[in-house]
């Protein structure tokens, strides 16, 4: 005697749909071997551009004291708390993995797609995070070192990068 069971499922519209509404900004973000890139295309510099820099793991024998060793970067992504904002992340050559567990990040940067996610960063302070996709043999040394600060610290931030 068979039995066949047959389960529908009813999914969420929520869960089908991925696109971010209305984010107060947007962060660009590019994987490398072996190296993030970080664009804030809300914000243009003096020559027109978009706001863009790279950010690469600090060597070991350039740590300070109290800093992370394989988690610290040169230049760390600083971003607003309390308001919404959208990632969109694309990989430059191989397949990466953007992840900051501390802010439920974990996103595929594959080249040639762009992915995209959200965040409402809630608390002041650094998260850090790291590329989780075996993506060649220097793939441990890809952190992410985001910044949590203020509005006004944050402006202050962007003036700089101008």
């Amino acid at each position: 005697m068979k039995f066949i069971l047959a389960v529908q499922v009813r999914r969420s519209p929520i869960l089908r749909s991925q696109e971010v509404i209305s984010p107060s900004m947007t962060v660009k973000v590019v994987g490398h071997q072996w190296y993030w890139s970080y664009e804030l295309s809300d914000f243009m510099s003096d020559d027109g551009e978009a706001v863009a820099f790279d950010s690469y793991m600090t060597p070991v024998d350039e740590l300070e004291d109290g800093q992370l060793r394989l988690l610290e970067v040169d230049n760390r992504l600083v971003l607003p708390v309390d308001t919404h904002i959208r990632i969109v992340v694309t990989g430059a050559d191989v397949i990466h993995d953007f992840a900051v567990p501390a802010l439920g990040l974990k996103i595929d940067a594959c080249p040639g797609r762009l992915n995209q996610t959200s965040v409402l960063i809630q608390r002041l302070g650094t998260y850090y995070g790291q590329c989780s996709e075996l993506c060649g043999v220097y793939h441990a040394f890809m952190p992410i070192a985001i910044e949590a600060v203020t509005l006004e610290e944050y402006l202050e931030f962007i003036q700089s990068q101008a």
